[in-house]
């Protein structure tokens, strides 16, 4: 994993009510809501966010994702979500926690892996572009 600073967001979030349950617990699915919400916070710090990714011939869907749910998450809880960049040379893999934010708790963890593919071409970019690299600021 990358492990300077800006290789990382966090966004803070009260969980509304339309995510919840009758009981109030987070349906299983809207985390990945969570995290798309860290994840485009932490692409945006690069000015490489959906927009920009577009504009730059490219569209990067996810590929491969997993959460594992170790706590549940209930309607109004404030809660932190942190995203990090741990691959980006042939594909981008971002990890994400998501925490309480009263007691700190860790309630949820994650990853979602996505490719490059050539908006003109339609084809899957193996090695990530150009583009990634120079935002990040960084060479493979």
């Amino acid at each position: 994993m990358l492990t300077a600073p800006r290789f990382t967001a966090e966004v803070e979030l009260t969980v509304p009510f339309h995510d919840a349950d009758p009981m109030g617990v987070v349906w299983h699915g809207n985390y990945f809501r969570y995290f798309e919400i860290a994840r485009e916070a932490l692409m945006n710090q690069f000015n490489y966010g959906y927009s920009e990714m577009r504009v730059s011939g490219y569209v990067w869907p996810v590929v491969d994702a997993r959460i594992k749910y170790r706590h549940p998450v209930f309607f109004e809880q404030k809660i932190r979500v942190s995203a990090a960049i741990e691959e980006f040379e042939n594909r981008l893999k971002i990890v994400y926690q998501i925490f309480d934010v009263a007691s700190g708790k860790k309630t949820t963890t994650g990853y979602t892996i996505q490719v490059a593919v050539s908006e003109t071409t339609k084809e899957i970019n193996f090695v990530n572009p150009d583009i990634l690299f120079e935002r990040m600021g960084v060479r493979p």
